[in-house]
């Protein structure tokens, strides 16, 4: 966070890490959205959105990556600790990097239970061919508003997970659950 400050800053845009750690919510880790709103904060820019747009997407030049696992290996941690594992936005290329079709067989190797089909940025091809890859490899089909809190255009309760589907990932979450008196 601070090296992406540190190049923000050198291009003449004001912010600083007590900015961005002001528009973080007390217990929040820090990261790029609380940047976005310290930058609207600053009337540096209009929108959180705006913000991911011209600043802070995965090509820009203010942006650094860290260190994350692998998916599969996010997969083998999350079942590990008796959690369900499904995959969020896989074709929104909007967010960087996509999903191919073909990989989605290794996620399920390492022990996927789930895909996020709808989603507002996969368009309708994209949420018929993640359902079929759903259907194909047994996978629970999510949606999801992606709502992150004021400033940003998703609306809370969009792009539901069906019932039925909910009942299937509660399902598989119950049998899951480890319980310890």
């Amino acid at each position: 966070m601070r090296k992406m400050i540190e190049l923000l800053a050198a291009d003449g845009i004001a912010i600083t890490m007590e900015d961005v750690i002001a528009a973080t919510p007390p217990g929040a880790t820090v990261g790029r959205p609380h940047l976005a709103d310290a930058l609207v904060n600053n009337k540096v820019i209009a929108s959180r959105d705006e913000a991911f747009v011209d600043l802070l997407h995965n090509g820009s030049k203010y942006y650094v990556t860290h260190a994350a696992p692998t998916p599969e290996d996010a997969i083998t941690q999350i079942r590990k600790a008796g959690g369900v594992a499904v995959i969020a936005h896989p074709f929104a290329s909007r967010r960087g990097e996509v999903i191919s079709a073909a990989s989605f067989t290794n996620l399920v190797a390492a022990g996927l239970n789930g895909i996020e089909v709808n989603h507002r940025d996969h368009s309708q091809d994209e949420r018929e061919q993640l359902s079929e890859i759903a259907d194909q490899l047994a996978l629970v089909k999510t949606g999801s508003s992606d709502y992150h809190g004021n400033g940003k255009l998703n609306a809370l309760g969009e792009n539901l997970t069906d019932p039925k589907q909910w009942e299937h990932l509660e399902s598989l979450a119950d049998a899951r659950r480890v319980v310890r008196k």
